[in-house]
């Protein structure tokens, strides 16, 4: 790793109950609903807790604030995850989590446009999150609005060509007030991210298009907060932080165990779940 993982702070344990509840939340809807996606969601749960407790300037009673922070989940099938995320920091009730996936509910399987607060955009069909957050950065710039656009990317939408487009005009219009997070947890789909194109080695081809680029570790809280809390940097360029993952983190039988992209826990596992994250 190219930043030295940090002592655990006081705040990092009181940060890591909050993602063993979302963990639990999303398992839930998962069970409830019977849909896919639940590994990819579970892997990225600790950047969300460190940006949405820790680092975003946002405001739950204000969501359209000119002068937030913009977080794009752009691996929209992790759409539990932001829904969680969200309902938990108080941007809607956490009851409507019963209605995730559900006929006529706000809760689509991918995050919809226009209908839930804290959703920047509709996001899922890959490459899309990042061209739109630099439009947004650019659009900051012009307006003379001083906000950071953070924008979640899974590993496997590296393959995708648009977000290298938008790697190379962030790069160019230096701006530095944009943060990409990927969520490196090695699994795209139904195959390893690296045997399905050659995406190692991540940092050097995100530095080689322009970008401050760091490996961090994914899980480790003070670790987010402070790298993510440091953008802009002084750089004067774009941060890509290349985040190493688990799929499936939190749960022994889930970890690093691809049947979870497409699988839901029964009751018994929601049960074991449970246990394992300490809520029981």
């Amino acid at each position: 790793m190219e930043a030295a993982a940090m002592a655990d702070s006081p705040d990092a344990d009181v940060l890591r109950a909050q993602a063993a509840r979302l963990r639990y939340r999303v398992i839930e809807m998962c069970h409830a609903s019977k849909s896919a996606h639940l590994g990819s969601s579970l892997s990225c749960i600790d950047v969300l807790t460190a940006a949405y407790w820790r680092v975003l300037n946002i405001d739950p009673a204000n969501p359209q604030d000119p002068g937030r922070d913009r977080f794009i989940l752009s691996k929209g099938h992790a759409a539990m995850a932001i829904y969680a995320t969200l309902a938990m920091r108080g941007f809607f009730p956490e009851e409507e989590l019963l209605t995730y996936n559900k006929d006529d509910g706000r809760l689509a399987e991918h995050p919809p446009a226009n209908m839930l607060p804290g959703i920047e955009a509709a996001t899922g069909s890959l490459g899309h999150g990042l061209p739109i957050g630099v439009g947004m950065a650019l659009s900051s710039r012009i307006k003379g609005i001083d906000h950071r656009v953070f924008a979640l990317l899974s590993d496997g939408e590296n393959n995708e060509g648009s977000n290298w487009e938008a790697a190379m005009f962030a790069a160019a219009q230096k701006l530095e007030n944009v943060c990409v997070i990927v969520d490196y947890n090695k699994w795209q789909a139904t195959g390893r991210s690296n045997e399905t194109l050659a995406l190692a080695p991540l940092r050097e081809k995100w530095a080689a298009f322009g970008w401050d680029a760091h490996e961090v570790d994914g899980h480790d809280m003070d670790q987010l907060v402070r790298m993510m809390s440091d953008v802009p940097n002084g750089s004067g360029k774009p941060v890509a932080l290349i985040a190493h993952t688990v799929k499936g983190k939190g749960v022994s039988f889930m970890e690093d165990d691809n049947n979870w992209h497409y699988r839901a826990p029964n009751a018994e596992e929601v049960v074991q779940a449970r246990r394992e994250l300490g809520l029981a």
